[in-house]
């Protein structure tokens, strides 16, 4: 939402010139033709008209329906800060339409003693003008593959914290187990790997499904990769360290197995403090 008040704040000057001429272009009848004026534009909304008086004089018409249930109410609390300009126009600053849910403007033209109001969804406009990308049905699709996955790697997730919990009181009440340190290595690297599993289905989910933007910012990504790297790093030293122990217990010429795998390991970790300098300085470079 941020993004598409942001684009139209940049070309504000050009996307208000334009409602102005394509508002003048209209027939003065607004609402005689109001179905086909909905139809052929599909960035407003609704449309309606309120007298001198600021009481609602025409119903409330949109694609789908024609509303009179609310022609008498007084509508003036919307009016305090109306300022037309030379033209008999007044366009609204962005808000979050009512009914709909989406970034809007309103237009307000003042014709023959009426305020003609319409409410203008401000992603079709400014997708219209060129000024964003947006597919609707893409993004439909697109967020029903990223809950479906977010869904389907949380009870991954879950499924491996519950089997690392189960493995752990299984310990508890079966002491005797001939190999104790290697079933409680194995309860603690499934419920990290499930955890960071978890914060990984978390950050798709959230960023894709439920505050889905329209321009995909690198450093969104990088925190969702940095947070999965983490938590594999740590699931990584703790499987080190129980292949160190295990060694060290059960045959020291092995050893040097254990040591190279402690040095992928401890090379991972120091790619990874690489990968957040760089990005650090990266975003330093962006905000100067």
């Amino acid at each position: 939402m941020k993004e598409v008040i942001n684009a139209y704040r940049t070309q504000k000057i050009n996307v208000d010139s334009f409602l102005k001429t394509f508002i003048n272009s209209l027939p003065r009848n607004y609402m005689d033709n109001s179905l086909e004026i909905l139809k052929k534009n599909r960035f407003i909304q609704l449309m309606y008209g309120v007298d001198s008086d600021f009481k609602q004089s025409t119903p409330v018409i949109s694609k789908k329906e024609s509303d009179s249930s609310q022609i008498g109410n007084d509508k003036s609390h919307y009016f305090i800060k109306l300022q037309l300009d030379g033209d008999d126009i007044y366009i609204s600053n962005p808000y979050i339409h009512h009914k709909t849910g989406k970034a809007s403007l309103s237009v307000v033209q003042y014709v023959d003693s009426i305020y003609y109001v319409f409410d203008i969804n401000l992603i079709h406009l400014l997708e219209d003008l060129k000024l964003i990308e947006y597919n609707s049905f893409h993004d439909k699709v697109k967020r029903t593959i990223y809950f479906f996955g977010s869904t389907m790697l949380a009870f991954v997730a879950i499924a491996l914290i519950a089997y690392g919990g189960y493995i752990f009181f299984t310990l508890l009440f079966s002491l005797s187990t001939s190999d104790f340190l290697h079933d409680i290595f194995t309860s603690i690297i499934s419920m990290t790997l499930g955890l960071a599993i978890y914060d990984l289905a978390k950050q798709i989910f959230e960023h894709e499904v439920m505050y889905q933007s329209f321009h995909q910012t690198e450093d969104k990504q990088y925190k969702v990769l940095g947070k999965f790297l983490i938590s594999i790093i740590i699931a990584l030293s703790i499987e080190t360290l129980m292949v160190v122990f295990k060694i060290a217990l059960d045959d020291a010429s092995k050893m040097l197995s254990a040591f190279y795998l402690l040095i992928g390991t401890t090379i991972m970790l120091v790619g990874l403090g690489w990968f957040y300098k760089t990005i650090q300085e990266s975003t330093t470079k962006d905000d100067c």
